[in-house]
């Protein structure tokens, strides 16, 4: 399996808890749920991207993660936890977990009578069919 590095800045993974998030060194990242298989790890970008986390995945993984397909989720401890709490308290992460999006479905315009067609044009029985007005 082809691990390919992806730097991606901090404050993008982390968004709210780019401010309290100490630096790391190496965690863990996993796909769906922290209890399933390790996918690969995260460490801090140095040089150019210091300010960046580098991602070393799998390739797919990479390609998904780099256009959008995963939401983050964290696992971590307080740095202090004798610390007063507050909105400013430190934290430590443990590990990175990747959850797929939800694709919408589209959605169909269409009127009721051109609903009703295509059913019927399928087989189906309408009940969309407009009542008869007798006299």
């Amino acid at each position: 399996m082809t691990h390919s590095p992806l730097s991606i800045k901090r404050r993008h993974v982390l968004g709210d808890l780019y401010s309290k998030c100490d630096s790391l060194v190496e965690i863990p990242v996993f796909l769906d749920s922290p209890d399933g298989e390790k996918i690969g790890h995260v460490t801090e970008g140095l040089g150019h991207y210091a300010d960046a986390f580098c991602f070393h995945l799998p390739e797919d993984v990479c390609k998904k993660l780099a256009t959008g397909h995963y939401i983050y989720s964290f696992d971590y401890d307080y740095s202090d936890p004798k610390a007063p709490a507050g909105r400013d308290k430190r934290i430590k992460l443990n590990l990175i977990v990747l959850t797929g999006r939800k694709v919408p479905t589209p959605a169909v315009s269409r009127t009721s009578k051109k609903a009703a067609a295509a059913l019927e044009a399928l087989g189906a029985v309408s009940e969309l069919k407009q009542p008869e007005i007798t006299a």
